[in-house]
Order: C-alpha cells, then sequence, then structure tokens
C-alpha cells in the first residue's frame, strides 16, 4: 500500500550491487536542478513488471534509492501520493499493511497533515502505477536580481528617503515540496525528461520570481535599514548575506506568500553592487565623516591632521602655519582635550631687528647719524 524503507541513511556500493535494477536521480543534473522526473539504473532483471515505458513510472516491487539532499515525490493521475526524504533506499509494494506515505523530517511538509496511505487509494484500491519525481532540498544557487533604475525606500538611519541602482543574488530554498508542486509547479514539468530550473530563462514560472524579487527589493532594504538590530546602516547590506536575506525573504513573504503557499524561502544574498542616487551618496559622506570624528577615532583623525599640518607648515616655511598647528597640538592630547598651552618666551634680541628700527629712527629724524653708528657699532660688536 505504499512505500516500505528498506535502507535508511547513507546510501552506498553495498546497496547497489543488492539491488540490480532500482530508480534514482539522473547524471549530469545542474547544481540548480529543483524537480525531474526519476530514471531507472541497471536492468531490468529484477523488475520485469513495467511495462509502460515511461521512464520514471514504478509499479510493485521497484526499488528506489533516495540521495541526500532530495526528497521523492510519487504521484497518480497528478495527485500527490507519497513522499519520502529521508535518505535510504525504499521499495514500492501495493499490498505492504506497514508502508506509509510519508518519510519527512527536518521540519518537511509541516503544512500537510500526515495521514495514513489509506487515504490515497483511488477507488478502494491502490493506484497501480506511480509516477517518481525527485526534488531538490538543497540550497539552490545562482538566482539573480537587478534593477535597471532606481528604487527608493525610506531609511531609517539618515531619516530620509534614498535611492540606488543594485544587482545581486540569492540561494533559493524548497522548504515544502508539497506546496510547492501543487502550487507553484506548471504541469508541463510533471513528465519525463523535463527539469524544473530556477535560473532557466525559458521558465516562464522562474521569471514570475525574479520579477517578484525586483519588486520587492525596496521593502527589504526599508526593512533592513529600519531594523535598530542591524545598526540600520545600508553600508552593512554588501557584507550581511544572512541578515539581507531575512528582510528579503520577509519582503517576499509580505507581497507574494513564497512561504506559506509555494513552499520556497530565500537563504542567503550576495549583493555584487549598488550604485546610490547622487543625494544618497552626499548623504553617506556626511555620515562617513561624522563617523570620523566621533569617538576615539575622531581624536586619532584629529591628531593625524595636525601632523600632516605641521609638514605642511614646513615644507612651506609657513610661520602663521606653524602657530596655528602649535595651538592645536597644545589644546590636543592622547587623552583628550588639555589646557591652552601658553605662548612661548620671546627670544632674544635680533641685532638685525635693532639695526632696522635704528634705520627706521634715523629716516625720522629722530636720531642723528653718529647716534646710529653708535648703536651699529654695539649691535654688531664691534
Amino acid at each position: 500500500m505504499g512505500l516500505v524503507q528498506a535502507v535508511a541513511g547513507t546510501v552506498g556500493g553495498m546497496l547497489g550491487d543488492q539491488w540490480k535494477d532500482f530508480y534514482t536521480v539522473p547524471d549530469g543534473l545542474p547544481s540548480t536542478a529543483a524537480l525531474f522526473a526519476a530514471v531507472p539504473r541497471g536492468t531490468n532483471a529484477g523488475r520485469g513488471s513495467n511495462t509502460s515505458a515511461s521512464s520514471n513510472i514504478i509499479t510493485n516491487g521497484s526499488k528506489i534509492v533516495v540521495p541526500e539532499g532530495y526528497g521523492l515525490l510519487l504521484m497518480q493521475d497528478g495527485k500527490i501520493t507519497g513522499f519520502a526524504a529521508e535518505p535510504g533506499g525504499y521499495e514500492w509494494r501495493s499490498d505492504d499493511i506497514n508502508s506509509q506515505s510519508l518519510f519527512a523530517g527536518d521540519g518537511l511538509v509541516d503544512t500537510l497533515i500526515r495521514q495514513s496511505w489509506e487515504r490515497f487509494k483511488f477507488g478502494g484500491r491502490p493506484g497501480s502505477q506511480q509516477a517518481a519525481f525527485f526534488v531538490s532540498l538543497k540550497e539552490l544557487p545562482d538566482n539573480r536580481f537587478g534593477t535597471q533604475s532606481e528604487i527608493y525606500w525610506d531609511d531609517g538611519f539618515l531619516n530620509t528617503q534614498v535611492g540606488a541602482v543594485t544587482r545581486g543574488s540569492y540561494t533559493l530554498k524548497i522548504v515544502d515540496p508539497i506546496l510547492f508542486v501543487k502550487n507553484f509547479v506548471p504541469a508541463s514539468y510533471l513528465q519525463p525528461g523535463t527539469v524544473f530550473d530556477f535560473t532557466d530563462i525559458d521558465n516562464a514560472a522562474a521569471t514570475q520570481l525574479f520579477n517578484e524579487v525586483v519588486g520587492s527589493l525596496a521593502p527589504a532594504f526599508s526593512l533592513y535599514t529600519n531594523d535598530p538590530g542591524k545598526g540600520n546602516r545600508i553600508t552593512k547590506l554588501q557584507q550581511d548575506s544572512v541578515g539581507f536575506a531575512t528582510s528579503l525573504s520577509e519582503a517576499v513573504e509580505n507581497a507574494y506568500q513564497w512561504q506559506s503557499e509555494r513552499g520556497l524561502a530565500i537563504v542567503k544574498t550576495a549583493i555584487v553592487s549598488i550604485e546610490y542616487d547622487p543625494n544618497t551618496r552626499e548623504l553617506l559622506k556626511t555620515v562617513q565623516r561624522a563617523d570620523a570624528l566621533a569617538g576615539t577615532r575622531g581624536n586619532v583623525n584629529l591628531q593625524a591632521s595636525v601632523a600632516q599640518g605641521i609638514q605642511s607648515a614646513g615644507e612651506n616655511g609657513g610661520a602663521a602655519g606653524l602657530v596655528g598647528v602649535g595651538m592645536a597640538t597644545g589644546m590636543m592630547g592622547l587623552g583628550g582635550l588639555q589646557q591652552p598651552v601658553a605662548p612661548p618666551a620671546p627670544a632674544a634680541d635680533d641685532p638685525v631687528e635693532k639695526l632696522k628700527k635704528a634705520k627706521e629712527m634715523l629716516d625720522l629724524g629722530l636720531i642723528t647719524q653718529a647716534d646710529y653708528d653708535a648703536l651699529k657699532a654695539k649691535a654688531l660688536g664691534l
């Protein structure tokens, strides 16, 4: 009446030797593949009852291997009849009273009431054929987003509206395979030979997700920058892959119900670039200058500026600059602000200055030539 778990846990080569014929995931799958049909391995010696010629149709006695990171979905007539997310080997039996319809863990399919296999009987008898599909339970990478023009949001730290053009990528995870298949996957992908890939440009459902993410970027930025726990800083976005993913996941859930209706969640983000509009760039420069002058860092920056001023004044012979720098260095020490330092005592009398003054007095007629000559001789030590 359903699946019987033959081997639990890691499935290695021993099971491959024991089961000469079994179904599992196909080779050569891209890392972004989300849903695909099971394929047979080995010969047909151990399972002769499958005469339908469909690669993913299992019948009584069929063996199925579920690798780590994948879930197994069984379907009949478009309805999900069984699900297994625990890795291991399974056997499909239509008449075993111990068989089950669900083998799930790690919080999967929480929205589905776990019922016995009896629910999935058709006309009082279990379906004779079941279509087997695998769904990825891993993080699916390389889902892109980007804006062609500025998006705007209310920034909690800058306390104004800011704007930017941005692009990046995110990892996506199927957290409820039942919801994902029932509510989101188009019927054209529920057949052999097709692969549902979120990064496929011809996948209209994936394109819809891209558009919804772009439409959620502005609310996600607003959620992030208005969260005091994240410091309200948009400049932290590029280094906080998980934090912004939480904000983006919340934004798409609020607008499009990704998790509650489609079984999808954004796990991590990687923002490749953010190009702010001119007004936002000026605001960020002001914040940067304010940060540079705050606290201990501000003292260090001020000392560096003073040192640079001393060097510049010395190179240019600027006495006035040196006086100004001297006053600044006197007022600021490593421990903070100090009392102003008294100006230096006047230097000893300069003979050149004395002669200049004596010449000015001679020119004004205040002293005679003889007086000037006497002062000159004294100043020069003659």
